[in-house]
């Protein structure tokens, strides 16, 4: 088997449609909502999410922790605050995730104990329109005092879900309860005005979602001011100036290079930066984004897509210190992971985002929840001794309600279209309906990804444009035909950043197929991540593996690979299906599963990175 030289550190949304206000992006998604997914490996989990995961978030919510109740003693101005100050956070994330159920799985029942929830949220606003049940409980007159009190961050997802919910169900009373709370803060802050900076992004890109939905421009500007707010020594956290590595606030955002702090911050800053810095000119936060892309990628990332250090307060230690045991890699970085790449790729049109996107995805996102949809994981690190389990909930839940409204929302990262183009970046079985060069467009895609590499695209209507191909990083070869005819590049054909584009006029039944070459590959790290010297890890077409003590029980501390090893590969029906790999070194033989799917079976050791022996 071909060794790949893997430099590990150099590989390496839910945005709404702008309804005609100009962006500079080189295209936009189409919005989940205009794709049904009909895919063997996707289809379940977003069954699972709708039948296990939102109910067990509303049960946690409403029955196992008081954050419902913080909401009804607020209403009523009495009673304790129950949890952290800010788990109303979590339990707007799950209306987000049921409002986006609800677009494709259209539910009475559930969407009338939304109502409920949301008439209990009116109830608790303030009569200026402050809503937040931390401070409504212990004391109105602390509000606006701590930065770090993600009093903007919860009321950036309030915002996300009202949005939601109001494009779910054409029902806008949450809607009209986050503006007031968006009016409050613009009359609180602004320029002329206070002076603030969000101690934990959200507030931002939530905002840009505001102004793509009701064009009004002044929310722009408010998200804009607050990103100009970093960088400038404002920053107050219990009293005194806080740590400014730690909240993105070294030095203004246009001039950020290298990421710092905490994890999941910086991907929510980066995903506002790119979506301000879509509608305004002159901002320089592309470049910016660049250089931190870079940076991520190139000296802070893992194998698996997932990015942060346990030791250094769910973010970033030095460069190239990537240590497998006390990695972080919390659930909610690898979906900001995919929110901001998935941004990267809509402002630059380059596969090499969707790539990035994708290992994310498939690795460090879904290995969060479990394969029946009912635990899951905080923290994903790429070995454990087996002390470390999925669990039921959080104190901290911002991970499962997270993957709630993430996993229904997988349609938006699939397709995109410019003035004259589809472009597919994921390939996820699915219909999708669109409008090119003023026509309605219908087509279809069947895929065995990412067992098989083999997909279809069907037109089920004509088409008059381009269509863009995405070519995946992991594959060695990649082969496109219409209609049974090899595509030859020249004229009508060539390659562009990633993809494959294919210009001709479309008939209704022309089918595409691409195949993308799946191999088992071994991966070294770049020599100066420490912890992975002297091992590989394994990766088949977008999916990293790893060896669980479960399945190899009476040799797994001697599991080694070499030149020699040989491989197989069958798919099995365990772990809901899998493609389960066979390593043969020296007379035993060792197995390995997807990375996603460990500990689902039995507690036991698990490592991605195995000793080589030259």
């Amino acid at each position: 088997m071909k060794k790949i030289h893997f430099i590990l550190c150099l590989i390496l949304c839910i945005a709404l449609p702008t309804h005609g206000r100009k962006t500079e992006k080189a295209f936009q998604q189409v919005n989940f909502s205009q794709v049904k997914i009909q895919d063997r490996f996707w289809s379940p989990r977003i069954e699972n999410n709708a039948l296990r995961t939102i109910p067990v978030c509303i049960d946690q919510i409403e029955n196992k922790t008081g954050r419902i109740r913080n909401f009804e003693n607020a209403a009523k101005g009495e009673g304790k605050h129950s949890g952290i100050f800010f788990d109303d956070s979590d339990v707007y994330k799950a209306v987000e995730g049921v409002a986006y159920s609800l677009i494709n799985n259209p539910d009475s029942a559930l969407e009338a104990h939304m109502d409920e929830w949301i008439d209990k949220f009116a109830a608790a606003q303030q009569p200026d329109g402050y809503i937040n049940t931390f401070y409504t409980l212990t004391g109105l007159q602390n509000r606006w005092t701590d930065m770090d009190k993600h009093e903007m961050y919860c009321a950036g997802h309030m915002l996300e879900a009202a949005i939601a919910y109001y494009q779910a169900t054409g029902k806008d009373k949450l809607l009209g309860v986050a503006k007031r709370m968006v009016h409050h803060m613009m009359d609180t802050f602004g320029p002329g005005k206070r002076r603030w900076v969000p101690g934990h992004e959200e507030i931002e890109l939530a905002l840009c979602k505001l102004y793509a939905l009701t064009g009004e421009r002044r929310y722009l500007d408010f998200a804009h001011w607050l990103l100009e707010e970093r960088g400038h020594g404002l920053g107050i956290a219990n009293g005194k100036p806080w740590n400014p590595t730690h909240y993105q606030d070294v030095v203004p955002v246009s001039e950020l290079r290298q990421i710092h702090g905490h994890a999941v911050r910086a991907m929510y800053l980066f995903c506002g930066m790119a979506d301000v810095a879509s509608y305004i000119k002159g901002t320089n936060y592309m470049a910016a984004l660049d250089s931190l892309w870079d940076n991520v990628t190139q000296c802070h990332m893992y194998v698996t897509g997932g990015i942060g250090v346990a030791y250094r307060a769910e973010g970033f230690s030095e460069p190239f210190d990537l240590p497998n045991y006390d990695a972080y890699c919390e659930t909610c970085a690898s979906i900001g992971m995919v929110l901001w790449n998935h941004r990267m790729n809509e402002w630059k049109g380059d596969a090499r985002y969707v790539d990035v996107l994708e290992r994310s995805l498939y690795n460090g996102v879904i290995a969060g929840v479990s394969l029946t949809g009912e635990k899951f994981f905080y923290v994903n690190p790429l070995a454990s001794h087996g002390k470390h389990h999925r669990q039921e909930w959080y104190g901290c839940a911002c991970c499962p309600s997270n993957v709630c409204r993430f996993i229904p929302s997988l349609g938006n990262y699939i397709y995109g279209t410019s003035d004259d183009a589809l472009w597919v970046n994921l390939y996820v079985g699915s219909e999708v309906s669109f409008t090119l060069n003023n026509k309605d467009v219908r087509a279809r895609m069947e895929t065995e990804m990412p067992w098989q590499g083999t997909s279809r695209l069907t037109f089920e209507t004509p088409m008059k444009g381009t269509l863009r191909l995405r070519i995946p990083a992991w594959t060695e070869q990649f082969k496109v035909s219409v209609n049974g005819t090899p595509v030859r590049f020249g004229h009508n054909a060539k390659a562009d950043r990633g993809y494959v584009v294919l210009r001709r006029s479309w008939k209704k039944g022309d089918v595409v197929e691409v195949n993308a070459e799946i191999k088992t590959k071994l991966v070294e790290a770049d020599p100066r991540i420490k912890e992975d010297v002297g091992q590989r890890a394994v990766q088949r077409g977008p999916l990293i593996y790893c060896a669980e003590e479960v399945d190899n029980p009476h040799h797994f501390a001697e599991i080694a690979l070499s030149p020699t090893t040989t491989w197989s590969d069958r798919y099995d029906t365990r772990l809901r299906g899998i493609v389960e790999l066979k390593a043969t070194e020296a007379g035993q033989t060792f197995t390995l599963i997807p990375y996603y799917a460990w500990d689902n079976r039995l507690a036991g050791e698990m490592r991605v990175w195995m000793p080589w022996k030259e």
